[in-house]
């Protein structure tokens, strides 16, 4: 059995990717910067340390012995005014890890991407192979893509034994992100409307987490692989979710020209006002029929992954949430 060391393994798909070490009996170190706040992971048996992206010297302790770095520590905002503090954790903090990987050198490591380096990607399902160099439709793009292209495909290319997965949405019980917020909003009949054209690669998060372990076991070195679930759009997944619960979705869809003009006239308002979420010019311009599409052909090829289909994984989420909210759960036949 190999020790790994996991980076962001209090977040949600690295706590899964920790859990799922564990389970196939695997030693798992793990840093946090409050790990007092991390007694789920000790829990499930990881070895949690004190430590920070941000912090290089609180890393090669931890690190050190390790057969195999997963780095999935993260800034995941969309519609906020700290942007910059997710310049520093997406590519500083990537920076530091990944030199303190190749100063120790560690032999195997897993970066954490997303999709979303590829920018809007129109409506069409592309590959790793594609480029895109601006501009973005959020801070988050553009410092993952900084990341992405500035600090680990360069690493890589000098010989770092790295390997990228890029998920595209991931979902499930436990999310904390927009995601969530919009599946609440829904269930709550709280949801005025739903973008028209906006679409993703939705992965189940703990087909995500199995993505991560088949790149540590099977990744090429140098390679990115898509952990790209089904592709649907917003609408899509709404009609779906009505057919699993009974909770009727958003009759009104919203065009993207007018959530750009939304956004078009909260952008002064913005620069006076702590505009955060879903009203922030940010969240409207991300929403107005941008597509983050992929191909999975080669992850299921060279890794041997599989998303589960969309239906099967809400149905599991919608229920987690209506049990959270006190809601009965839906009929098995809907």
């Amino acid at each position: 059995m190999a020790r790994y060391f996991v980076t962001g393994a209090t977040g949600f798909v690295g706590g899964r990717l920790a859990v799922q070490l564990r389970e196939s009996g695997h030693q798992v170190v793990a840093i946090a910067r409050e790990p007092g706040r991390a007694d789920a992971l000790r829990a499930a048996g990881v070895e949690v340390c004190r430590g920070d992206v941000l912090e290089p010297e609180s890393l090669p302790g931890p690190m050190a012995g390790c057969d195999g770095v997963f780095h999935l520590a993260g800034w995941y905002r969309i519609g906020t005014r700290h942007a910059r503090e997710g310049e520093r954790i997406n590519v500083d903090g990537t920076r530091n890890v990944l030199e303190c990987m190749r100063r120790l050198r560690v032999p195997r490591g897993v970066y954490t991407s997303t999709l979303a380096v590829h920018g809007n990607t129109r409506g069409r399902l592309v590959d790793e192979t594609h480029r895109h160099a601006g501009p973005f439709e959020s801070a988050y793009d553009r410092s993952k893509w900084r990341a992405h292209h500035e600090v680990a495909l360069p690493m890589m290319r000098a010989g770092l034994p790295l390997v990228i997965v890029m998920p595209g949405l991931v979902y499930g019980p436990g999310d904390t992100s927009i995601v969530h917020t919009l599946l609440v909003r829904y269930l709550t009949r709280k949801l005025p409307m739903v973008p028209a054209w906006s679409a993703y690669s939705w992965a189940h998060v703990d087909d995500v987490a199995r993505g991560h372990v088949l790149a540590m076991q099977r990744g090429r070195a140098g390679e990115s692989y898509h952990l790209a679930g089904p592709a649907a759009t917003l609408v899509e997944a709404l009609a779906l979710a009505e057919r699993i619960t009974g909770v009727p979705r958003p009759a009104t869809v919203a065009p993207p020209w007018l959530l750009r003009a939304l956004a078009a006239v909260m952008t002064p308002v913005a620069l006076i006002a702590p505009l955060e979420g879903e009203y922030h010019p940010e969240t409207l311009r991300v929403m107005a029929g941008v597509t983050y599409q992929g191909r999975a052909d080669k992850a299921k090829s060279e890794l041997g992954w599989s998303a589960r289909a969309l239906d099967v994984g809400l149905r599991e989420t919608l229920v987690c949430e209506m049990a959270l909210l006190g809601m009965p759960a839906p009929s098995a036949s809907r």
